[in-house]
């Protein structure tokens, strides 16, 4: 039995464990990162440079996320036609990635450098943040094609059933940068300079080791010359699917745009250095949650293609179940320990007193998260893109940006704070009835395919 068989025959709580330990590992090991790196910017460089990094990383992200989307939206079709047994088909779409990867990164990273300060000052870049901004951005623009590439890379072996191969090509790129921030920042006294590069030798460091595993590792899928012609349906559906996390990166970029412009206007830069320490700490803390989602798609996406729906239904229920019972937890350490959280960052006392408040009220409905991230992955594991891309788009797009414009004008600072846990019940609960509605209709399916089985065994 292949590894990728094993998606449809090995226990649901087995397989869920070997795909979504190795992934929230690699995840972990990346959250801890970028708190590590936070932690060194902020202690030798200023709150400046947090306030500059997390003006960047959005933009970053933007681009990487062209990889992330080309890789799950491929990723999709390649978990499905494994399950159905269709291998040319699955080396053919990871050939039309790579294509798209190279092409899509290429025009990009050219757009970056011709409206560097336009896209710096877009995203909140202003006053004293832009000069830091603009330093750290030009060192690592030209590797962000890497990550890109990487972030694609590890959808795809994921799909091949090769966890831990996809947890390497996480944790390579943070060691890098664990190793390289202390040298950097600290030793040489490089400053914003040393920490921009250090990211950079990880994203370089990553997307070489995914490219030698698909040449010279022992992957199910290979680059192949006959398979970069690029094929209009495979194409489009590669699209219409990766679409949903294009978009939601999009929206993402699109709330860093109000969110760090209307942090500047209530509480200038120090209120973006409070933000900054708000999403490592969110990255870390959903590490398990995100790791289990990660998890859930391959296993879904094989099970729907293979059309074992009840194994598609008791990967629903187990991610959903066991990725609670974690983001409890983790709500309720960060509920007790904000202001020693907050202090791991700065020595500044004023960004200590007000990051901690911030912190316990943004992270309020944290209990809620699987049900949106799993309503969501659900329905693009089995490669129904519309409604995958409606509930991915619920949160940050028709919630939590809505909130940002409303709420601060009557309620100041706070206001932004509040938009988190309200944005995360509204689009929960949204999520919710969208993913039983699928489930009821993935049932009825199956009734009526067995209904159509006895008609065939009478007649």
């Amino acid at each position: 039995m292949t590894r990728t068989e094993k998606l449809g025959t090995a226990p649901i709580s087995t397989l869920l464990k070997e795909q979504a330990i190795p992934a929230s590992i690699g995840i972990l090991v990346m959250s801890i990162y970028g708190i590590i790196d936070t932690i060194f910017v902020g202690q030798y460089v200023g709150s400046i440079a947090i306030a500059a990094i997390t003006v960047i990383m959005p933009i970053t992200f933007l681009i990487g996320s062209i990889g992330m989307a080309i890789g799950i939206g491929g990723s999709s079709i390649i978990s499905r036609a494994l399950g159905e047994s269709d291998t040319s088909k699955a080396f053919q779409v990871f050939g039309n990635q790579v294509s798209l990867i190279f092409i899509f990164c290429t025009l990009a990273m050219i757009g970056g450098w011709w409206y560097q300060d336009a896209i710096l000052q877009l995203f909140g870049g202003k006053g004293d943040i832009l000069p830091v901004a603009r330093e750290y951005f030009t060192i690592i623009l030209p590797a962000v094609p890497f990550l890109a590439w990487a972030m694609m890379c590890n959808t795809v072996i994921r799909a091949e059933g090769q966890p831990k191969i996809a947890m390497i090509t996480m944790l390579v790129p943070a060691l890098v940068n664990l190793i390289l921030d202390p040298i950097l920042i600290v030793y040489y006294e490089m400053g914003i300079a040393g920490a921009a590069w250090a990211t950079t030798f990880g994203y370089i460091s990553s997307g070489l080791f995914t490219l030698w595993y698909f040449v010279f590792g022992k992957s199910t899928l290979k680059i192949e010359k006959q398979n970069l012609s690029l094929d209009g349906p495979i194409v489009k559906e590669i699209f219409s699917l990766g679409g949903v996390t294009l978009a939601r990166q999009g929206t993402i970029s699109v709330l860093a745009i109000v969110l760090n412009n209307t942090l500047f206007s209530y509480g200038g830069a120090l209120a973006i250095s409070i933000y900054g320490i708000i999403q490592r700490i969110m990255m870390f803390a959903n590490f398990p949650v995100i790791g289990i989602t990660q998890g859930f798609l391959p296993i879904a996406g094989y099970n729907y293609g293979a059309k074992n729906w009840d194994r598609v239904k008791e990967t629903i229920k187990l991610s959903i179940k066991s990725g609670t019972m974690i983001a409890v937890g983790l709500f309720a350490c960060i509920l007790l320990f904000a202001p020693q959280i907050a202090r791991i960052f700065t020595n500044e006392q004023d960004l200590i007193q007000q990051a901690a408040p911030a912190l316990r009220i943004s992270f309020l409905a944290t209990p809620l998260i699987l049900l949106q991230l799993i309503g969501s992955a659900y329905f693009q594991a089995i490669g129904k893109a519309i409604p995958a891309l409606f509930l991915t788009l619920t949160k940050q797009g028709f919630c939590l940006i809505p909130l940002l414009i409303f709420l601060p004008p009557i309620f100041g600072l706070n206001g932004i704070w509040m938009s988190f846990p309200i944005a995360d019940v509204l689009a929960a609960g949204i999520c919710f009835i969208y993913l039983r509605k699928g489930v009821r209709e993935m049932e009825a399916q199956g009734v009526a395919e067995k209904a159509v089985e006895v008609e065939e065994v009478v007649v």
